[in-house]
């Protein structure tokens, strides 16, 4: 009998349980590896993709879904930040490679469902998708996490989330408290965050936009300002994250492929 109490999660099941599973989908975690102002971990964004990852597939697997997590990918593209240290860069063209690798290894296990669970907004992945449309048998959805509460994200932050914010220090304080740098008197190691602006109208409205160097853009790294997270908060994030792509995760392992997939019939 197999020990493993968690058999969705690749990590930790074994060939016993894998032989006689029958998944649908499959999560693919995508992260970086990047200063995150300083007092989050440069892992932030591996963390944020696993943790989120591990809830919302343990969420589907408790509601009968064939659902399997895989192993988190730890880096991602960081062009704009590479004059930081240690800020450790795939070129999109080189990422995008090792997911199409993956995506061929998971239509060979018969998985045609793979949701691409991002949690680094330097990558874009919408040009691979539309690469690999014509190329494999896989149905491929995009799911960049921070984007699902778009809607209700005043509800429960006070301040605009860019990157080392107080959204993912909510979800630090919340999840991986252990790696969130604080004083003594428990205030963040952090600095205020400002950005510079930019030179343009264009650039600071949004009608142009360029990929921003992040040591001429910030201080420390950090673009938004962090000290009004709460672990509290970042449980409230969790609950909704859980809530809508758990709930996503359950209708697609549930939906035949058809040739109309994935619109209604």
């Amino acid at each position: 009998m197999s020990n493993s109490a968690d058999p969705w999660n690749l990590l930790h099941a074994n060939y016993a349980q894998i032989k006689q599973a029958n998944f649908e989908v499959a999560v693919l975690p995508l992260g970086a590896t990047e200063p995150h102002n300083l007092h989050l971990p440069y892992g932030t964004d591996v963390l944020e993709a696993r943790i989120i990852g591990e809830h919302i597939c343990e969420y589907a697997h408790q509601q009968g879904a064939n659902v399997v997590l895989l192993p988190t990918i730890p880096y991602g593209t960081e062009t704009n930040l590479s004059e930081f240290p240690l800020a450790l860069n795939l070129n999109p063209s080189t990422l995008n490679l090792v997911i199409a690798d993956l995506v061929d290894s998971l239509v060979g296990s018969g998985i045609h469902k793979i949701v691409l669970l991002n949690s680094h907004g330097g990558n874009e992945f919408k040009p691979l998708l539309r690469e690999l449309a014509n190329e494999t048998d896989a149905h491929l959805f995009l799911c960049n996490w921070y984007n699902s509460i778009k809607d209700c994200y005043h509800e429960i932050f006070e301040v605009a989330e860019d990157h080392a914010g107080e959204m993912e220090t909510s979800f630090g304080l919340a999840y991986f408290p252990d790696l969130v740098a604080r004083h003594e008197d428990g205030t963040l190691t952090a600095d205020q965050a400002q950005t510079r602006a930019m030179q343009f109208e264009a650039l600071e409205k949004g009608w142009v936009s360029i990929t921003r160097p992040w040591h001429l853009l910030t201080t420390n790294s950090g673009s938004a300002n962090p000290h009004a997270a709460t672990a509290e908060k970042g449980e409230r994030l969790m609950k909704i994250l859980v809530e809508r792509l758990g709930g996503f995760l359950v209708e697609l392992s549930q939906a035949k492929i058809t040739d109309k997939f994935p619109f209604d019939t």
